[in-house]
């Protein structure tokens, strides 16, 4: 794949998600954002065009362990992969990061004042992250697996209490851009989660806790918004195209 200025910034990584990283570098959002075209997204962050190009060129020509082929797994494999490993590492990873982040405001919040805010924020991230993946599990992930199912005639085609599916797609993509600001903040208020001088071993800790929190949120997010939800709204349009 050669990625191109009017291709999108999630297709490019849908399609290579060696991608990812180079984006990532340059500052662009490939999860929430990830419908902007590379065109606009360089325009807009004032980032050289060619040079992003070439980055991207190079990173799709590495010969090295692709990882998985996420763009060619099924639906339910990928909805089934989604909440075992990012559902899974937000719901073990957020009691203790609550516990951080609040102690680290207690403690240093008097000298370090963005670090109660970051707290609050994070209390936030938590809550929407929380109430967003039992919506999912419960009622979202099933009706895109009985989707699949009745397009490979296993099945007949579900009807949801929701509508389309693209009611929900637009609201889980507001969700996913609230989370993602979020932690876009703290990264900003933390300084790409720089510790300071006088940071203690638990401020140490729970930077490198939130940055890894943000690594995995940007490809929960974007296994979500750029190839499970968008591949399940073209299966739902099918499907309504043959009952007409």
């Amino acid at each position: 794949m050669t990625a191109t200025l009017d291709m999108t910034i999630g297709d490019v990584v849908a399609a290579d998600y060696r991608t990812a990283a180079v984006f990532q570098r340059f500052g662009l959002d490939f999860c929430c954002r990830g419908n902007q075209t590379i065109e606009h997204g360089c325009r807009t962050a004032g980032i050289n065009r060619e040079q992003l190009l070439a980055e991207l060129a190079q990173a799709t020509t590495q010969t090295v362990d692709d990882g998985p082929a996420f763009n060619e797994w099924d639906l339910r494999t990928l909805a089934s992969h989604i909440v075992s490993s990012h559902h899974a590492f937000v719901r073990e990873s957020t009691p203790l990061l609550l516990q951080h982040t609040k102690k680290i405001a207690d403690v240093h919040g008097a000298r370090h004042t963005e670090l109660p805010h970051i707290a609050e924020l994070f209390g936030r991230v938590a809550l929407e992250l929380t109430e967003h993946m039992e919506k999912e599990e419960r009622s979202l992930f099933p009706y895109i697996g009985a989707l699949e199912d009745a397009a490979q005639g296993a099945g007949p085609a579900p009807v949801a209490r929701f509508g389309s599916i693209l009611n929900v797609i637009h609201k889980m993509e507001a969700e996913h851009e609230f989370v993602g600001d979020a932690m876009a903040e703290i990264r900003h208020l933390t300084n790409d989660f720089r510790p300071p001088l006088d940071a203690c071993a638990t401020y140490r800790v729970c930077l490198q806790e939130l940055e890894a929190f943000e690594r995995d949120l940007h490809q929960h997010v974007h296994l979500e918004n750029n190839l499970l939800m968008p591949k399940a709204a073209r299966i739902e349009a099918s499907l309504a195209t043959g009952r007409n």
